[in-house]
């Protein structure tokens, strides 16, 4: 035994496995002491309440739905409400991000203090009083008879934003997503094989101009049966019929987390932009470079492989903040696990089903964010976030 233990590495493998051995214990000792619990107060543990209707209705879903529909797809429209929110106020913050990361480098002094008193205002104030304000505001907009409209096509009310829609299957938006994607790890993986000759020039050119051709014939054969290609919202006594309508509730979050986040990414842009050397950019003026190439192919390139780790964060911030949708009703996972709480008492298993959710939603996020930065980084400098 003593000779076991005279090295440094097998008193370190003892030492572990004491460790996991006494933590291995407690887990084993809480889930009896929880299953005891449970079985006194003559609770139900298990997943089998999935299969059971809720009864119970909400104000937006992605998919059709009704109230005798089981607690598992109701949670799966709850997941798919969440990422709809979560991206549409990523995307938005993103592009709100970049513009104030230009605005705050900017030699313009109106511009750069404009910039600033953005960026100081909308991170500063908690982002559920901003979902309440907006809220606010969005709900107190015309009724449909006086609604604000942008043509004959897209009417904002107080019941929602109407706009037209495509009547085509659901399914086939799923295949050009996946197309769309595949095409974009596809072109990496090309280019590497083909070492940036001639040929994957000629490819990449053909493969962007043919991608939306694919997407228009998926669409025509998708096409719902007896309906016009593209739903007109139109006015029909006291409501709108026809079209997509995108809810206060949603349209409040995503321009709360919008402007909310395009407030940090906008910091994080301008921090990147300052990164980039100034030799680099005098040298490029000096080459006869125009400002616009510099920037184009210089100063960007180099600070989005700077900023990429830092955005991970902040993309994952944002999918946590979908959570407050609940303050004002909208029907995110955070909302349908709660009321699925009340309603079925399976508190445990529904919220290891919302921890679990939003861990494989962040770490896809994460995943997707280190191997881009992976791919673009310079050898030998790459971070990972």
């Amino acid at each position: 035994m003593g000779s076991l233990l005279g090295s440094q590495k097998s008193r370190e493998i003892v030492f572990q496995a004491l460790v996991l051995s006494v933590v291995a214990a407690l887990l084993v000792a809480m889930v009896m002491n929880t299953r005891a619990s449970l079985e006194a107060q003559s609770l139900t543990t298990g997943f089998g309440f999935l299969e059971r209707s809720t009864g119970w209705d909400f104000s937006f879903s992605v998919l059709p739905y009704s109230i005798s529909d089981t607690y598992s797809k109701t949670i799966l429209i709850g997941i798919l409400n969440t990422l709809l929110l979560g991206f549409l106020g990523i995307f938005l913050a993103t592009l709100i991000g970049i513009a104030i990361g230009l605005i705050r480098t900017s030699k313009n002094v109106l511009f750069s203090f404009l910039g600033t008193v953005y960026v100081e205002t909308f991170r500063n104030v908690p982002l559920i009083l901003q979902a309440l304000f907006w809220y606010a505001i969005l709900t107190h907009l015309p009724r449909p008879r006086s609604a604000l409209s942008l043509g004959d096509a897209v009417f904002l009310s107080g019941r929602g934003l109407y706009f037209p829609v495509f009547n085509i299957a659901l399914w086939s938006v799923a295949v050009m997503l996946a197309i769309f994607i595949a095409w974009l790890f596809f072109l990496p993986w090309l280019r590497e094989q083909m070492n940036h000759s001639s040929a994957y020039h000629s490819i990449k050119k053909i493969g962007w101009l043919m991608l939306p051709v694919i997407m228009i014939l998926i669409g025509y054969y998708a096409r719902i049966p007896d309906t016009p290609l593209l739903d007109m919202p139109a006015l029909k006594g006291l409501n709108f019929k026809g079209g997509m309508r995108m809810p206060p509730e949603l349209s409040a979050l995503v321009i709360a987390i919008a402007l909310y986040g395009g407030a940090y990414i906008g910091e994080v842009v301008r921090a990147g932009l300052m990164s980039v050397p100034k030799g680099q950019i005098e040298a490029a003026f000096v080459n006869g470079l125009k400002p616009i190439h510099i920037f184009s192919r210089i100063r960007l390139p180099l600070a989005i492989r700077a900023v990429l780790p830092s955005l991970t964060n902040q993309y994952v911030q944002l999918m946590k903040a979908t959570t407050i949708g609940i303050v004002i009703g909208f029907s995110d996972l955070f909302m349908i696990i709660s009321t699925s709480i009340n309603q079925s008492g399976q508190t445990l298993e529904l919220l290891a089903i919302l921890m679990g959710s939003f861990l494989v939603i962040n770490l896809s996020i994460a995943f997707v964010m280190n191997s881009i930065n992976e791919k673009i980084a310079i050898k030998g400098y790459e971070v990972k976030s």
